[in-house]
């Protein structure tokens, strides 16, 4: 698959970006376009490409990009603020609309786990932007995240309070973003099977005091939203994804039995996954 190394500006720092042309593009004509990104510490290189390419195998042209602070963006690294991440969003949108070839008013959202919320969003946001994917969808702190044992909580809250940072993914008895049971071998895998990843095990924890809630946008959403929800995620509880899904007006659930969150990057999961998506 060809892809070519792009650039695009939010603030005073530099995203970097792949960009995915669509296979068999109409001459002279405008393709559509998914803007995608990954979650929490997650990159480009950490198996979005997988998903990209078959979007552009199907006339759908991708950018696939790293937030501000990861991979090989600039900006102060292993720092998390959803709001900044919002800002990347808006930026790469931009960007997809200023392209070549592309159809500035076909342009959808796509993220992954804290990506999925942050692809919803973005969404709300745009009137224009024609379509959202939010897969294994991390889109509410309070309702959906792991609950560790108390004193890892506090440890967890003392990080975030002191302005400290934290590991992204670590065992049950350990303070990290990421503590569910399997969830460290799961995750460590799909850095495994990416591309030279330049994932780092590090992230700001001030964020976890912004009352991180895109599910509030669910309700009012104008265009069609497809939420992909593994049923047995420990890491994104399923519940409130569902429901948020549920009463989307154009919202579409998939659920996957017995799939967890770092499941669908390859394998079979990954398979019906991009099914669905396509």
């Amino acid at each position: 698959m060809s892809r070519q190394e792009v650039t695009f500006t939010s603030g005073t720092d530099t995203c970097a970006a792949w960009l995915y042309p669509a296979r068999n593009a109409v001459p002279d004509g405008s393709s559509p376009l998914i803007v995608m990104a990954h979650g929490l510490t997650g990159t480009r290189r950490d198996r979005l490409g997988a998903f990209a390419e078959r979007f552009s195998e199907q006339g759908i042209a991708a950018v696939v990009f790293d937030h501000r602070g990861f991979g090989d963006s600039t900006g102060e690294p292993d720092h998390v603020d959803p709001a900044l991440q919002l800002d990347d969003w808006r930026a790469a949108i931009a960007f997809a609309r200023t392209l070549p070839g592309i159809d500035a008013d076909r342009i959808a959202t796509f993220g992954s786990s804290l990506g999925g919320g942050n692809a919803l969003a973005a969404a709300a946001e745009d009137p224009a932007i024609r379509a959202a994917i939010s897969q294994v969808p991390f889109l509410d702190r309070e309702s959906q995240a792991y609950r560790s044992a108390p004193s890892v909580q506090a440890e967890i809250q003392a990080a975030a309070a002191g302005g400290g940072h934290l590991p992204a993914v670590g065992q049950p008895h350990e303070a990290a973003f990421i503590n569910a049971p399997g969830a460290e071998a799961g995750w460590r895998h799909v850095v495994a099977i990416g591309e030279d990843s330049r994932w780092r095990n590090r992230a700001s924890a001030g964020w976890l005091l912004t009352g991180y809630s895109p599910i509030r946008h669910a309700g009012t959403l104008h265009c069609p939203w497809l939420a992909c929800v593994a049923e047995d995620d420990n890491v994104a509880l399923p519940e409130p994804a569902i429901a948020a899904a549920e009463r989307a007006p154009k919202g579409e659930l998939r659920t996957y039995p017995g799939v967890n969150h770092f499941d669908i990057y390859d394998g079979p999961e990954h398979e019906a996954v991009v099914a669905d998506e396509l």
